[in-house]
């Protein structure tokens, strides 16, 4: 047996790879994937042009607006000059006398409260509404969820514009509404053309947006919960607000944003089933753009609308963040 030892084996020190995107220029790093391309995938720099169209389509035409906002109203005709001005903001507040002194005015500021009041009315309505509606449905088999869901867009078929025409042969003085009401001795009464109208036509129309994100957020519920809270002791409504409810919070808040946000500046209800009598933000933007011609004011009004929109799906994220949450835990 010999006494030698062994030598260690030497094992070279190994390399670490150098990255894919290393070399590249910054803008073509950013687009670079971090991860090698499987076959069949494209590069994220395929996915540019698309990017530039989606922006141009939908940033590009709010930031007009926005711009519109700050610029000086011609003399005579539409349209705008390009100086800067905040009057067009100053208008939303105040307005000027002959002589130049300036008074606080609150017209407008009736006219977003008027809005407010029947986006809330709307919304309100909506949520309690579709709330029974969407467990009903989640509580069916899944063939007939699928009737059921096809039969809650049957409205998004037919144009808007064809379904309020049809609200207004409902509600008008030789109508059903008005026929029933005559039947039972109560006379006709003055529907069409009042601000009821337009809270009809608004209900109407935003109510399966408030059905399906609720629907959503049910139909993969275990009712075997209820059955452990019934087991436990709970009474029915304890249940259906620390379990049922709590469950379907996601849905609720998605529900909220979705009809309080259109519902605030919407425009064809209150034209059509409204008269011109109900006055909402979306017909005072209208009326500045066409007979008004004071493109400036229209569109800082457009801009309000705008910033109100943006804070209240602020809101409703951050509200359905903190539901999503209690609901996983």
């Amino acid at each position: 047996m010999s006494g030698a030892t062994p030598e260690p084996a030497t094992t070279e020190p190994a390399t670490e790879p150098k990255p894919a995107a290393a070399g590249r220029p910054a803008w073509r790093r950013w687009f670079a994937s971090a991860h090698p391309v499987k076959p069949g995938m494209l590069n994220r720099l395929w996915s540019v042009p698309s990017i530039l169209i989606g922006l141009l389509f939908t940033l590009g035409p709010i930031g007009v607006i926005v711009a519109f906002s700050f610029m000086s109203r011609p003399d005579m005709g539409g349209g705008v000059v390009f100086r800067f001005s905040t009057d067009a903001y100053e208008k939303l507040l105040f307005r000027h006398d002959y002589f130049g002194n300036r008074s606080f005015d609150a017209r407008y500021l009736a006219v977003f409260g008027t809005s407010l009041w029947q986006a809330l009315l709307t919304t309100v309505i909506c949520v309690a509404l579709a709330f029974p509606i969407a467990l009903w449905m989640s509580m069916k088999s899944a063939k007939v969820q699928q009737i059921l869901v096809l039969l809650v867009t049957i409205p998004f078929w037919t144009n808007l514009i064809v379904r309020t025409y049809a609200w207004m042969l409902i509600l008008n003085e030789n109508g059903p509404v008005n026929w029933l009401l005559r039947l039972l001795g109560m006379g006709s009464q003055q529907m069409l053309y009042t601000s009821f109208a337009s809270v009809i036509g608004l209900i109407y129309t935003f109510l399966p947006f408030a059905i399906l994100p609720m629907y959503s957020a049910l139909s993969g519920f275990d009712f075997r919960l209820v059955e452990a809270a019934y087991d436990l002791g709970a009474h029915k409504l304890t249940v259906m607000r620390r379990v049922i409810l709590r469950a379907a919070m996601p849905g609720v808040m998605s529900g909220i944003a979705l009809c309080f946000i259109p519902a605030f500046g919407s425009y064809v209800q209150p034209v059509l089933l409204g008269g011109g009598r109900v006055l909402m933000v979306g017909n005072l933007i209208a009326s500045q753009f066409s007979e008004a011609r004071n493109w400036p004011f229209g569109a800082a009004l457009s801009t309000v609308i705008l910033a109100v929109t943006l804070l209240g799906a602020l809101a409703a994220s951050i509200m359905g963040g903190m539901a999503s949450r209690k609901a996983g835990a």
